[in-house]
């Protein structure tokens, strides 16, 4: 079903095309064109980072943080329950154990329960910024310090947060407030992982490119034209933020008490605009019968196949999954489009 008012779509109006013009006329489309390198030192540059190492998806970016930290079989990562598989699957990717904890009320992981779930296996910690949500980073920074762990930030709702962990990890789906179609980056401010992400995204081929390969690595490259429109977004990255903060405050006004829809805490910056729904799955039908796409909250881990406990306990992630959704939330979303759907919404509930 086609619909007028999806819940993503990119905004290439920047110089996306004149960029990968450029690159295809210049005849570097891969890995090792110029624009790779220049969007790794935007990205980084804009975020406070000394490193930007780019790579084909935000869940391979995940993988290298964790093998550049030397994480692997036996090991055990502590990962959220709310939070898109792709969190724990890098974990799994590696060998090592996602050892789930519960999400507090902002969505993001209750850094309360972390200390409970450590043990001696125990190597990272893996905090999600859900929706745009900055995690409580300084307590887990603290946590972290105390049992000596690696910190590996899943960014990839949350460009234009400001890392503080070891690695921390950016998806470019086309779906994410900066986009290149796919693609994913790591910064640090440690050369030294900056230069093992980089071998182990590249293949580990040695300096002299003698086919001598001594470790297991990736083929996770990121390609020129990929980089041409992440460069061209990244640009205009604070522009962005800045219409996206408008897309929130419009939609808090329009939905402000409607009965039905619980608001969500306030984002740090905005990925997704989610809300709690009464009678969620009737709401969601009215909504596409008027031309406007939902999508559900991310399921608890502990109810993935792959990771199924079966014990399971009673979780705030389940409890969120049950009713939450997001509204169509992207950078050229309109004030005439956001009166639309939140008039939608207040109808559906009996508000005028």
């Amino acid at each position: 079903m086609a619909f007028t008012y999806p819940v993503s779509k990119p905004c290439l109006d920047g110089r996306e095309l004149d960029y990968v013009t450029d690159a295809v006329n210049a005849g570097w489309i891969s890995s090792q064109g110029p624009y790779v390198q220049r969007f790794e030192r935007a990205f980084a540059d804009h975020h406070g980072s000394a490193h930007g190492v780019a790579c084909s998806s935000g869940t391979t970016a995940l993988t290298l943080a964790l093998r550049a930290l030397g994480i692997g079989p036996g090991d055990e990562v502590i990962v959220p329950e709310f939070t898109m598989i792709a969190s724990a699957w890098a974990v799994t990717y590696t060998g090592a154990t996602p050892v789930f904890v519960d999400c507090a009320d902002d969505l993001n992981i209750d850094v309360a329960r972390i200390e409970e779930k450590i043990t001696a296996r125990t190597k990272a910690i893996m905090p999600v910024h859900v929706y745009g949500r900055h995690c409580a980073m300084d307590p887990i920074m603290d946590i972290a310090f105390q049992y000596n762990l690696r910190v590996v930030e899943d960014s990839a709702e949350a460009h234009g947060l400001r890392p503080v962990g070891d690695i921390a990890c950016y998806s470019l789906f086309a779906n994410k407030i900066v986009t290149a179609g796919e693609g994913g980056v790591c910064l640090t401010d440690d050369p030294r992982l900056a230069g093992q992400l980089a071998h182990l995204r590249g293949m580990a081929f040695t300096t002299d490119h003698s086919f001598l390969h001594k470790k297991l690595a990736y083929n996770f490259r990121m390609t020129a034209m990929q980089a041409a429109v992440a460069l061209a977004q990244t640009e205009r990255l604070d522009e962005i933020l800045a219409a996206r903060r408008e897309i929130e405050s419009r939609y808090d006004l329009g939905l402000k008490d409607v009965p039905g829809i619980t608001l969500m805490p306030r984002r740090d910056v905005l990925w997704m605009y989610d809300v709690r729904a009464e009678r969620r799955e009737e709401l969601r039908a009215h909504l596409a019968d008027h031309g406007i796409e939902t999508r559900l909250f991310f399921k608890a881990m502990s109810r993935q196949p792959g990771y199924l406990d079966p014990v399971w306990p009673s979780l705030n992630a389940t409890r969120f999954s049950e009713d939450g959704l997001y509204l169509p939330t992207y950078t050229s979303l309109t004030a005439a489009d956001q009166d639309f759907i939140s008039g939608t919404i207040r109808g559906f509930y009996g508000v005028d």
